[in-house]
């Protein structure tokens, strides 16, 4: 007992000792709190403008379903039917695209050994050998349903399609499914203008295929130039309206007139355009664009 006296007393004799009342160093650590804490000058935050309405017109199309959006926020600026599915018929070769990136390199040689004659073909022919990159052109520019078939047919029929479904999911296309590598039709075969967004999107942040996708014109030749392929660009409207860019068509009687493409507006921002089932897909993008330009304005966000 006596000891927590002596330790109670000795403790608070200690307290009276150093106890620093209202002196000057007191001040000096209680109310200066910045001598003793660091603070970062603020980080300046820049947000991306985002479309808005400055007019109030809607654009006068023919397709069942469109879907405008900012590509780089991926912000929505028109839609129709949206998530609707759809027959994709050759907007699947943005998918095919993706797939055979990652599976070939550019210079790789690829020998014909099987080809196909449906549709639209750049007129391979059994024994050529010719570069993967030469077959994205055929492929993006003149929609080859041969170019596809023989891209997804070198790495093993099957598992090519198998891996254009898992790029679809990863992609985020939930409303998406492929039988196929060229989008002839067949009734399991569907997506949406949003999904195709999505790929849209995809093709264009790859600097290698969203080049392949802008040429409007090439002829290219197999590895021991035997044989040449002269490829127009599908896309009416490339060369035609300033600032359009690709990206990819479609038709077949099932689908209708498909369109993804890409356009710069005049004061630099991004769009990606999808119309899906229409008469004449590209008079619908042309009108799509002219209205975009006059009834759409970009704005900074505030915080």
């Amino acid at each position: 007992m006596k000891f927590h006296i002596i330790l109670f007393f000795v403790v608070f004799s200690l307290f009276l000792l150093f106890y620093p009342g209202d002196s000057q160093p007191l001040h000096t650590f209680a109310y200066n709190r910045r001598l003793f804490t660091t603070q970062a000058p603020p980080v300046p935050i820049s947000l991306d403008p985002i479309p808005v309405a400055t007019g109030s017109a809607l654009p006068v199309i023919t397709a069942e379903s469109a879907y405008l959006t900012d590509r780089k926020t991926l912000s929505p600026i028109y839609s129709l039917n949206e998530k609707v599915r759809m027959f994709p018929a050759s907007t699947t070769k943005l998918i095919t695209a993706l797939v055979a990136f990652d599976l070939y390199k550019p210079d790789e040689v690829v020998e014909i050994h099987k080809t196909i004659a449906d549709g639209q073909v750049m007129g391979l022919v059994v024994g050529e050998k010719i570069t993967f990159e030469n077959l994205l052109y055929g492929l993006l520019v003149y929609s080859g349903n041969d170019a596809a078939f023989a891209l997804a047919n070198e790495k093993g029929y099957d598992q090519f399609i198998q891996k254009m479904n898992e790029k679809a999911q990863a992609l985020h296309m939930n409303n998406s499914h492929f039988v196929n590598p060229h989008g002839l039709h067949n009734p399991e075969q569907y997506t949406t203008a949003y999904d195709l967004t999505l790929a849209a999107r995809a093709v264009l942040d790859n600097p290698y295929l969203a080049k392949i996708g802008s040429t409007k014109e090439i002829t290219i030749s197999d590895v021991d130039f035997k044989y040449f392929h002269r490829l127009a660009n599908v896309n009416q409207l490339l060369g035609v309206i300033p600032g359009i860019g690709g990206l990819k068509t479609g038709y077949t009687e099932e689908a209708g007139q498909n369109l993804v493409t890409l356009y710069k507006r005049h004061d630099g921002n991004e769009i990606i355009i999808v119309v899906l089932h229409s008469l004449d897909r590209f008079t619908d993008t042309a009108n799509l664009v002219y209205w975009n330009e006059g009834n759409i304005g970009y704005v900074s966000p505030k915080l």
